[in-house]
């Protein structure tokens, strides 16, 4: 049909989102809704860990994270896409909205190419809004997707939304090395606490995305009913009364999409409120496999005086092993309460061990295979030659071996997720590190499921740094459940960042791996957070950051398997793709397709 002012658009053509016909600006004006974009997403980066350590909003505490906050920020996103008729739009505000999130989430990156590596601020700055802006692409396109393929339904558009955020988080930690710091998953590791065996932090994220949705549907139906209440609207004398819901066709389908909905989202939204009822269900298939006496050291190197032969050098050669001597001696004396294990973070011996001479090792190594000292020492440092490549390890030492030394008789671990700019070198990107004051290399990486160290009853696996963030290569030493690991241990040097947000970020990633996998964590690190995590993801000890000290605490190792570790370490992240895409690809083409209305 034409009328006078045009061909009438059917209602089909309608943008399922914001209910407007094409070209019609939906409400709210473009920069109302990008000022909504980037506060929400600086409030998606404060959900990890709230950054400003002098004021903190009720039920908010500096350095925790968030899960309320992280779904509400979300849901502003949802709002400002609710309101576009354009998919453009969407794309656009869902990379702002990135964009904000991402570089307030990692801002501190420039605080280790500026300060440590002597980029120029204005570069360091780009750099990071650049990576932020790139990464932020994925969530752009799953935004652009959602605005085009969204069907009519509320409930359906939730869970295509849902499907697709999370896909662009997986695509943001795997592809191109993958760095998934910041995954919104990572806020929800108290609220959400009880779905981590099951799901993992990915599946967590898309209960989140899920309940955010819903929340911005439910204040935008708000909204509207707020607005026909103070300003009715108009009709045309003469005008048919509107048609009421219930009577249209298709209405009682409708009601039962929308009945049964409601009592999804209810049980969704009540197994988070009262998690706490069925938190340990993930892991009851695990059980205590006997404690373990550490010693973890934190030796506060400066991060500009670490590699420095008159100073970070010196101290971390006197201090680590003075430390291990303590230990070695506290454990002949008294046998039940001495340490079993002493951990040293990431390079804490900055050289490699043939560099470090015989003057060096001969004394640590009589320590620990005195008679009667029972302990093993867990060491961070480089190993390899130039000739073979070079390796970011750790070596496990125990009496025995430290009794006839013979470096292939030590346990050995290779980091394998190495970090970009820092370990290796991206293809054409040479002339940025070269910018950078920092002692970069091309290191070699380490097998994926390396054998963890059999020592005190336990199996010990390490991670290095920014490892423990892949949950599902963590998973794939759980194959084999009589050689899985009971204890994790991360060895990490975040001095890098200084005293920032970084530290505790990532102190929420590893609770949220210790719930994951059921096992306890323990982390070693240069200035913080060295800590112990229990099974449940509870931090049991922590030793005050930017400090020298050790903490002493005694752990549970755990066997078993969670649900998370069975079919992660079996088949990775997989089921989690194939899960989105099939709810992608079956909402897609149960979507009606728009037909343009003939003219009379």
């Amino acid at each position: 049909m034409r009328s006078l002012f045009g061909n009438l658009h059917t209602p089909s053509s309608f943008s399922p989102l914001s209910g407007q016909p094409p070209g019609r600006p939906a409400r709210g004006s473009g920069l109302f809704w990008l000022v909504i974009c980037v506060l929400a997403g600086w409030l998606q980066a404060a959900a990890l860990a709230w950054p400003v350590r002098g004021w903190s909003p009720p039920g908010l505490s500096p350095g925790e994270p968030s899960g309320w906050l992280q779904i509400g920020s979300l849901s502003l996103l949802v709002l400002a896409l609710l309101h576009v008729h354009q998919a453009r739009q969407g794309v656009w505000r869902a990379w702002v909205f990135a964009t904000a999130w991402l570089a307030s989430t990692f801002w501190w990156l420039f605080v280790s190419m500026h300060t440590y590596g002597g980029l120029p601020a204005w570069l360091a700055a780009l750099a990071v809004l650049v990576l932020a802006g790139l990464l932020a692409l994925y969530y752009a396109l799953a935004a652009g997707l959602m605005c085009a393929l969204a069907p009519r339904s509320r409930f359906r558009q939730a869970w295509m939304f849902a499907a697709l955020w999370t896909l662009a988080e997986l695509a943001r930690g795997r592809w191109l090395t993958g760095f998934p710091w910041g995954a919104g998953g990572y806020a929800q590791v108290d609220l959400m606490a009880a779905w981590a065996p099951w799901v993992g932090v990915y599946g967590m994220g898309a209960i989140a995305a899920l309940l955010a949705y819903a929340l911005a549907v439910g204040l935008s139906a708000m909204g509207a009913w707020v607005l026909s209440a103070v300003v009715p609207p108009t009709r045309r004398p003469g005008a048919p009364d509107p048609v009421r819901w219930y009577h249209r066709r298709g209405s009682a389908l409708t009601a039962v999409q929308a009945v049964a909905g409601a009592v999804l989202l209810g049980a969704l939204l009540s197994s988070v409120l009262w998690g706490d009822a069925w938190r340990d269900q993930g892991q009851r298939d695990t059980t205590a496999h006997g404690e373990l006496r550490v010693w973890l050291l934190q030796g506060n190197i400066a991060q500009d005086q670490k590699f420095e032969p008159g100073t970070g050098v010196a101290q971390a050669l006197r201090w680590y092993p003075e430390q291990i001597a303590v230990a070695a001696e506290a454990a002949r004396v008294d046998t039940l309460r001495g340490p079993q294990l002493v951990v040293a973070p990431e390079t804490a011996l900055p050289m490699l061990p043939e560099q470090l001479g015989d003057a060096f090792w001969q004394p640590l190594l009589r320590g620990l295979s005195q008679p009667g000292a029972s302990v093993g020492a867990l060491l961070g440092l480089p190993l390899g030659s130039y000739e073979q490549g070079y390796t970011n390890s750790a070596w496990g030492i125990e009496p025995r071996t430290a009794a006839a030394p013979q470096p292939d008789g030590f346990f050995r671990y290779d980091k394998h997720h190495l970090v970009p700019f820092g370990e290796f070198i991206p293809p054409m990107f040479r002339w940025f590190t070269d910018l950078m004051r920092i002692p970069l290399g091309d290191f070699n990486r380490g097998a994926l499921a390396q054998p963890a160290w059999s020592w005190a009853g336990q199996r010990i696996a390490p991670n290095i740094c920014y490892e423990d963030l892949f949950g599902e290569e963590l998973a794939a030493s759980f194959q084999n459940p009589g050689t899985a690991p009971t204890v994790l241990v991360n060895l990490s040097n975040l001095a890098w960042f200084d005293d920032s947000v970084a530290i505790d970020q990532h102190l929420q990633i590893s609770r949220l791996r210790a719930l994951e996998l059921g096992r306890p964590m323990l982390r070693a690190t240069n200035t913080g957070a060295t800590a112990v995590i229990n099974h449940r993801g509870e931090v049991t000890h922590q030793l005050p950051r930017q400090t020298r000290g050790r903490l002493e605490a005694v752990v549970e190792g755990r066997s078993g398997s969670t649900p998370f570790a069975r079919w992660a370490g079996r088949w990775g992240l997989w089921p989690v793709w194939v899960a989105c895409l099939t709810v992608v690809a079956l909402l897609a083409s149960r979507r009606p397709r728009r037909r343009r209305a003939r003219g009379a």
